[in-house]
């Protein structure tokens, strides 16, 4: 499979640990997705979630990338209503400027966040997720060689950072083709609407300067053991930590437990099989021939692997199982 491999590490906080441990496996863990040949580490902008730690991403984004060498390193997404793009051109202006060649900046429109939080993040009283499109054209500009507007990004004018369009609906596919942009569809949690989000992309991309052909990105979980019985023990800790926040109780990532999937009650489990529909859980051949057939199915150009894992010794071996059944084909 030539498919590209990278990493979406979402920075877990698990029971009996704190966000300073987390931030230090995150470090040896793209430190270790480096030595495997992963071609990048992203990390998502979340916020008031108990059991993720990358609230602050542009500065988590500089503590990967000062720890690390070659892979790029970059945001899966910043939640652009948030913010306001010069504020981000200037972050991603200082990274590109510290880490030339290595950043990456995906958008997305979410709050990423519950409603109350996102109210307290607002940028002003104003701030419209409606206007998301607008915001990615001016932060756009902003690192432009030459921009349209007055006020300037410095650092940020003239560094050109990647931009992506990150999505889980067919807007997103719009906005990259329309921009001419990758796209990212967060797959690996909210599937539905994969398929036409491709189709659409695929159908409708204008070339720009930054792409001259589409470029999609999905998410994909891989919760990869020795076994199939050890990987589905891993799993749980995912599952449980879904079935927590749907139902209002969102936690740091639990131990595994076993027996869990089987002991949930039919709607829980139903909507686990729907929103984590897209994953490989099992030995390295099982998820081997879990990923070739997601390939295969979808055209993907790379994947964008999570692996939501308790321990994180397990955690750094799933990831070095996907690296090599991927690099067996």
């Amino acid at each position: 499979m030539s498919t590209a491999l990278s990493v979406l590490d979402l920075v877990p906080i698990t029971e009996g640990s704190d966000a300073a441990r987390s931030f230090r496996n995150s470090l040896e863990l793209a430190q270790h997705a480096e030595r495997l040949g992963y071609r990048r580490f992203w990390l998502a902008e979340h916020h008031g979630m108990p059991g993720i730690a990358s609230a602050a991403t542009a500065v988590l984004i500089g503590h990967v990338a000062g720890g690390t060498r070659s892979i790029r390193v970059g945001a899966g997404g910043i939640m652009l209503p948030n913010h306001s793009p010069l504020v981000i051109a200037e972050q991603f202006g200082t990274l590109e400027s510290l880490y030339p060649g290595r950043i990456d900046l995906g958008l997305g429109r979410a709050p990423g966040s519950d409603q109350a939080t996102s109210r307290a993040l607002r940028r002003d009283l104003a701030s419209d997720p409606d206007g998301f499109p607008q915001d990615v054209v001016e932060l756009m500009d902003l690192m432009s060689d030459e921009p349209r507007q007055t006020v300037r990004a410095v650092p940020g004018r003239g560094l050109k950072v990647p931009v992506w369009i990150l999505g889980s609906s067919l807007f997103g596919a719009q906005l990259a083709a329309v921009l001419g942009l990758p796209y990212a569809f967060a797959s690996h949690f909210a599937p539905a609407q994969m398929m036409q989000a491709i189709a659409l992309y695929r159908a409708t991309f204008k070339p720009s300067a930054q792409l001259d052909k589409p470029h999609v990105m999905l998410g994909f979980n891989v919760f990869a053991a020795d076994t199939d019985e050890q990987a589905a023990l891993l799993a749980t800790s995912m599952q449980q930590a879904f079935v927590n926040l749907r139902t209002g109780r969102p936690s740091k990532l639990q131990p595994p437990v076993r027996g869990y999937l089987e002991a949930l009650p039919p709607p829980a489990r139903a909507m686990l099989d729907e929103v984590l529909s897209c994953s490989a859980i099992g030995s390295p051949e099982t998820v081997r021939q879990g990923l070739r057939a997601f390939v295969e199915r979808t055209g993907a150009d790379e994947l964008m692997i999570t692996s939501q894992i308790f321990d994180h010794q397990a955690r750094l071996h799933s990831y070095e199982i996907a690296a090599g059944v991927m690099a067996q084909g």
